[in-house]
């Protein structure tokens, strides 16, 4: 992509979704997608006339056939990071409440994880820099 040219805006939603002991839901890229093998918050990229709470009660109903409710998804940072052929923007919300065992619908390997050891998987360029603000939360 040459320097002048217009990059594409790419905005996708994810969840931290943290169980009672404290720990974080992470997925892992299945193969055959892009940054296959990297670990990721579940989410999703939003569909037209979706709002960010929409997307995310639809793709963690999809992929992890929990039920979530938009009370209880709380903003907490969002990452914005330049890709070779787009930028990304993606909200990050926090979700401790949900109905239902989060489970792999789309053959996605599943880990909770204390967010002091999120470190130890390789992640996407633009989930890493979240860290921080979930170790906080600590």
């Amino acid at each position: 992509m040459t320097a002048d040219a217009p990059r594409k805006l790419l905005l996708v939603v994810a969840c931290a979704l943290i169980d009672a002991d404290g720990r974080v839901l992470i997925a892992q890229r299945p193969e055959g997608k892009a940054l296959a093998g990297l670990w990721e918050f579940p989410g999703g990229k939003l569909e037209p006339g979706e709002s960010p709470e929409e997307t995310l009660i639809r793709e963690l109903a999809e992929e992890l056939g929990i039920v979530v409710k938009e009370a209880c998804l709380a903003p907490l940072t969002f990452a914005s990071h330049t890709y070779e052929n787009f930028h990304l923007l993606m909200p990050l919300y926090v979700c401790r409440r949900w109905e239902g065992t989060a489970s792999s619908r789309e053959g996605q390997a599943l880990k909770w994880v204390a967010p002091r050891s999120l470190r130890d998987y390789p992640m996407p360029p633009a989930d890493a820099p979240l860290i921080p603000f979930l170790i906080d939360l600590q």
